[in-house]
């Protein structure tokens, strides 16, 4: 297959719309309203790892194939990543916000987006480290059931341990980086302990309901790829998501100006994007909730 050109795509995006509509009603997933310009250039990506030459046979062979449809998934989700990543928000979370999560008999976290898990890991640790992680249960979704599985595993590169070590250190660190993982091969495996109190679980930021109630939730690098219709449906829900005085945190490019809830969050950290919501009683949305206990 020749490689298909970004103009030749273009003459192609009356097809997208189609294609989209398909996969809606074969498997539920809505990606309708993802940013179209990250939307083009997964699905040319796609085009090009599945050697077809236009939009239609995608169409065709994503509906016929669902291994086709995970490796699609796969291709569609942003899974740039990394332990400790941003580490003046991790140190932050340390010194600001866990003083306040310890004022609770238990806490809830949710990582929504967790991709492959490397955030999920770095709140567990620093939760250890000040000692109330055996009092908090992190609830790590995603909507591709494979990088779930790659998270669960905790099985990470070796190769990447270094920039782990040194994003670690930044973050205040309390012990040796180096008494998380072992080294096996090419390989580091997160120790057991670090999965506890983790609870990995498919869910849809597109599709999907609230589940809990959280004292805080960690949306980051999420919602800069949807649209600003998505990224409205996804701020009501993670509201509806969070307690009185939760803390809900957003990646560095993200912001909660001009969202449906910006005057119901105090900022709590505005250079790390930590904000607070007011302290009103908590109204659950109205729509069926698949809901997790404890």
């Amino acid at each position: 297959m020749a490689d298909m050109s970004q103009c030749e795509i273009s003459h192609e995006l009356d097809a997208i719309p189609t294609l989209l509509e398909a996969i809606v009603a074969r498997y539920g997933f809505d990606f309708r309203d993802y940013a179209p310009a990250s939307l083009r250039r997964r699905i040319a990506k796609m085009l090009e790892a599945e050697q077809l030459n236009d939009i239609p046979a995608l169409q065709r062979r994503l509906l016929a194939d669902a291994a086709c449809m995970e490796r699609f998934l796969l291709t569609l989700s942003v899974n740039t990543t990394s332990m400790f990543r941003d580490p003046g928000f991790h140190r932050a979370f340390r010194e600001q916000v866990v003083p306040h999560l310890r004022t609770y008999p238990f806490v809830r976290i949710w990582h929504a987006g967790c991709s492959t898990g490397e955030e999920v890991y770095s709140t567990a640790i620093i939760l250890a480290e000040e000692g109330l992680y055996s009092r908090c249960r992190i609830y790590a979704t995603d909507m591709n059931e494979a990088v779930l599985a790659k998270a669960q595993a905790g099985v990470y590169p070796l190769s990447a341990i270094q920039e782990y070590t040194q994003h670690y250190i930044a973050a205040g660190g309390k012990n040796c980086f180096s008494d998380y993982y072992v080294a096996r091969y090419d390989y580091a495996l997160l120790q057991p302990a670090l999965r506890q109190q983790v609870v990995f679980a498919p869910h849809n930021l597109v599709t999907d309901g609230s589940f809990n109630e959280f004292q805080m939730i960690l949306c980051r690098n999420v919602l800069i790829y949807f649209n600003h219709s998505l990224q409205e449906r996804v701020h009501r829900l993670l509201y509806s998501s969070l307690c009185p005085l939760g803390f809900l945190a957003l990646g560095m490019r993200e912001s909660m100006s001009f969202t449906p809830h910006e005057s119901q969050y105090d900022s709590f950290d505005c250079r790390n994007k930590i904000y607070r919501r007011n302290p009103q009683v908590c109204t659950k949305s109205s729509s069926s909730e698949l809901r997790w206990v404890g």
